[in-house]
């Protein structure tokens, strides 16, 4: 099984951006010691606990941080940019690292005032064309447009002699059909949606055409929330601070910062402090937590159920030695 890590560049309780950002580029020299195969940056805005706003940033200096390990966005959202600035952009990174670069893609909305201000134009209603800008994003990688088509003439990939594995990020599943036939790689979030997860990594597979960007074509990865500790115990404990931090969005929205155990501890209710790390019952849970046996236990069933052999691990422990911590344990566990 490969091992793989998102980052949200958490803010520590009490820390600041600025620290959060160092974490995020330590996180992937030690990802790479550790022998994980890729290290993404998701792009989050307007938000308090997390720093990662422009994934391109992150990824270029942790690129020049690595030697070996795979590095991209997780995900670069589409649908608020152009696929030419895009397209260049990464084919820039790839240009600086050679072999190493993975340009996932995906769509979301931030919310209608997030959505507002990251629109070039504004008096124009927004459009899901989604599939049709990931298409013109491949063009520009590998020179598909028909000759008579207005942009033919434009070669952002010249003098770049490799190209970034190109991923599409789902949670729903309605891309999963879309990106197997476009011969794309499939990564799915168990963390927002672990009831669809399977289903949609199977079905991506089961879709999958000829290649179109190489290494990435037809595979897929699960992504999972994860903690993990020395015990059970105390794995559910640092666990306490993801549940906090989602009641606080909830409430807060976008101004609620990462909780210390403490603070969780005091806000959760007992129900929402025992609810379920662990597959029960058959239905996957949003978030694992337990030792590194335990873990691997869970991980080795979830990817065997949807076909894949890759899982991405998202990790939002609120101190970040333990959450360095947590990411050793697993690489061990699972024998990297």
């Amino acid at each position: 099984m490969k091992l793989s890590l998102v980052e949200l560049s958490t803010v520590a309780p009490g820390g600041d951006k600025g620290q959060a950002l160092k974490d995020s580029i330590d996180a992937a020299k030690q990802a790479e010691d550790l022998g994980y195969h890729r290290i993404w940056y998701a792009e989050h805005h307007d938000s308090a606990s997390t720093a990662s706003s422009a994934p391109e940033i992150l990824i270029a200096l942790a690129a020049s941080a690595t030697s070996r390990i795979r590095v991209g966005s997780g995900a670069v959202l589409l649908n608020h940019y152009s696929p030419f600035k895009v397209a260049e952009t990464f084919l820039q990174l790839e240009a600086l690292a050679p072999g190493r670069i993975d340009l996932g893609l995906g769509r979301a909305t931030a919310g209608p005032l997030v959505d507002l201000a990251l629109r070039r134009d504004r008096d124009v209603p927004p459009t899901d064309d989604f599939a049709e800008q990931v298409q013109e994003v491949l063009a520009y990688f590998d020179g598909r447009f028909s000759a008579g088509h207005a942009f033919a003439r434009l070669n952002p990939a010249a003098g770049v002699t490799s190209r970034p594995e190109v991923w599409i990020l789902g949670s729903s599943g309605n891309s999963a059909r879309m990106t197997g036939e476009l011969g794309l790689g499939y990564a799915f979030a168990g963390f927002i949606n672990p009831d669809d997860a399977g289903r949609a990594l199977l079905r991506h597979a089961a879709f999958a055409g000829p290649a179109t960007d190489g290494a990435s074509a037809g595979r897929g990865i699960l992504s999972v929330s994860a903690v993990v500790a020395d015990t059970d115990a105390e794995a559910q404990r640092l666990n306490w601070t993801r549940t906090a931090l989602m009641a606080r969005l909830g409430r807060v929205g976008t101004a609620a910062v990462v909780p210390t155990v403490a603070e969780a501890e005091r806000e959760l209710s007992q129900a929402q402090k025992d609810a379920p790390t662990l597959i029960t019952d058959g239905c996957w849970p949003r978030q694992l937590a337990g030792s590194p046996q335990t873990v691997r236990d869970q991980l080795e069933q979830m990817t065997r159920a949807a076909g894949v052999d890759e899982v991405m691990v998202q990790d939002i422990i609120a101190d970040p030695n333990e959450r360095a911590h947590s990411r050793a344990l697993l690489a061990q566990a699972l024998g990297l």
